[in-house]
């Protein structure tokens, strides 16, 4: 291992700290330094989505990012969104709506619905759909993804809740 830089950054609620090299990945800082499997590694290319997760509430694709480039920041894995007995909504409504079938890229489908439906608590479908546009899913179609974000937003499923952590659902 080359030289390496601290990096402090909060993870679901929980301040962190870790020596990286400069040039990795958020999302292998996330699953290789931290264990958190829930943002998946995709396409190495910002395509697919199935690495979305949230810094400072805002949904990247962290294979964008650099993990240097996430110190300091508060950033939201969907292992932070809910826990196995206390789902989050849009985890609740992705089961109910049948939004997922191989569940690779319902991580970061999640993660990237709650970016949006903090920004739009009430989405239309076509906002819905269009706020997805990133989000990749090789199973579905897509239907009962978008059922799903929009039975959440129904129900008032906006948001992460803030310092959220613990064991956390993939799904």
């Amino acid at each position: 291992m080359g030289a390496t830089v601290s990096v402090k950054p909060i993870v679901n609620g929980e301040a962190r700290e870790s020596q990286v090299e400069p040039r990795m990945l958020l999302v292998h800082y996330l699953r290789e330094v931290l264990g958190l499997t829930g943002a998946h590694v995709g396409c190495d290319t910002s395509n697919c989505g199935a690495c979305t997760v949230l810094v400072d509430g805002e949904a990247v694709k962290s294979c964008t990012v650099l993990a240097v480039q996430a110190d300091g920041a508060e950033v939201t894995t969907i292992e932070g969104m809910g826990s196995r007995d206390d789902l989050h909504p849009l985890q609740q409504a992705f089961w109910e709506e049948h939004g997922l079938q191989c569940g690779y890229c319902t991580p970061g489908m999640i993660v990237a619905a709650a970016d949006l439906l903090e920004r739009n608590p009430h989405p239309t479908e076509e906002e819905v759909r269009h706020g997805l546009e990133g989000n990749l899913c090789r199973c579905t179609g897509y239907h009962n993804i978008v059922k799903a974000v929009m039975a959440a937003a129904a129900r008032g499923g906006a948001g992460v809740p803030a310092g959220s952590g613990g064991e956390g659902v993939n799904a």
